[in-house]
């Protein structure tokens, strides 16, 4: 759509530059969809040049202005060839990607931190970055600088600790994550629909803990992250609880690509799945989680 409010694009990446009336610019992919009567100018951060993608000691960086495109293309690039027999949970992000169920327009435009900005339940930057602990590094008025998990920087739908002016930098996936063993899985009302229910395992490797991690998102309007250490890993039972424990009825999202008690159902059957797979126990097809519940 056309932004006939706007009245200046102006390159930069400080947030200095921000005033009332100013939206940042990634991808805008979102921005030009839903506009906003208040907009005045566009702070465009493609001029900011940032890499996209950086391998570091630490794990790896993505750049707030990192396209769908350069991410998806990232475990067969060059660039990962170093560390792709290492860091197994690169195996996630293809998934996600696919998880926008885009056309090559959309994943050559939309950025990650335009997908975890918007802070959609089904964004499924959200979903990987948060399933692999995903640290956000935060840019404010004042020359400003802050940190925040993923997890804890989403915090409803369309909601998160973003402060008038404050931009995401980029997000950092620590490297301990992305050596884990990975599960994914998603569900949608329709073959090509919006995610209803996506959930990540992640089983670290015995040298950075074995914990146990599992992560929901789309079926609640904010990432929920059960961990377990490696010595309490859970039975069937056990992870029907934390789940009932974690999430509250009103915690699951409800529009129309699906009504909260069929988000809650799946999210449950999921998380089972992934725990078995993980963790190599057979799947328990007769615990009652509707017990559970009560």
């Amino acid at each position: 759509m056309d932004l006939n409010t706007v009245t200046d694009l102006v390159p930069t990446a400080d947030p200095a530059d921000w005033r009332e009336g100013d939206a940042w610019l990634a991808g805008g992919t979102v921005l030009f969809s839903y506009g906003s009567e208040s907009l005045r100018r566009l702070l465009d951060l493609t001029s900011a040049g940032w890499p996209a993608l950086a391998v570091t000691d630490d794990g790896l960086e993505i750049a707030a202005t990192c396209t769908v495109a350069e991410l998806y293309a990232f475990p067969a690039a060059p660039a990962s060839a170093p560390v792709r027999d290492a860091w197994r949970a690169l195996d996630l992000v293809r998934p996600c990607c696919d998880a926008f169920v885009a056309s090559f327009k959309i994943w050559n435009t939309s950025t990650v931190g335009g997908n975890v900005a918007t802070s959609l339940p089904a964004g499924p930057m959200t979903s990987l970055t948060a399933a692999l602990d995903g640290v956000a590094e935060v840019w404010g008025p004042g020359g400003t600088r802050r940190s925040e998990p993923v997890a804890e920087l989403v915090t409803g739908e369309m909601r998160n600790t973003l402060a008038p002016g404050e931009l995401l930098r980029a997000i950092r996936l620590p490297a301990a994550a992305l050596r884990a063993r990975t599960a994914f899985r998603r569900l949608s009302l329709s073959n090509l629909g919006r995610s209803g229910v996506l959930l990540i395992g992640r089983l670290d490797a015995p040298a950075d803990g074995g914990g146990l991690v599992i992560t929901a998102t789309a079926s609640t309007r904010r990432p929920v992250q059960l961990r377990f250490t490696a010595g309490s890993h859970p039975d069937a039972a056990g992870l029907a609880a934390a789940i009932d424990a974690a999430v509250p009825d009103d915690l699951y999202h409800d529009d129309i690509h699906g009504l909260p008690a069929w988000r809650r159902d799946m999210t449950y059957r999921l998380a089972e799945e992934i725990r078995t797979e993980l963790t190599g126990e057979p799947l328990d097809t007769t615990h009652d989680t509707e017990g559970a519940r009560r």
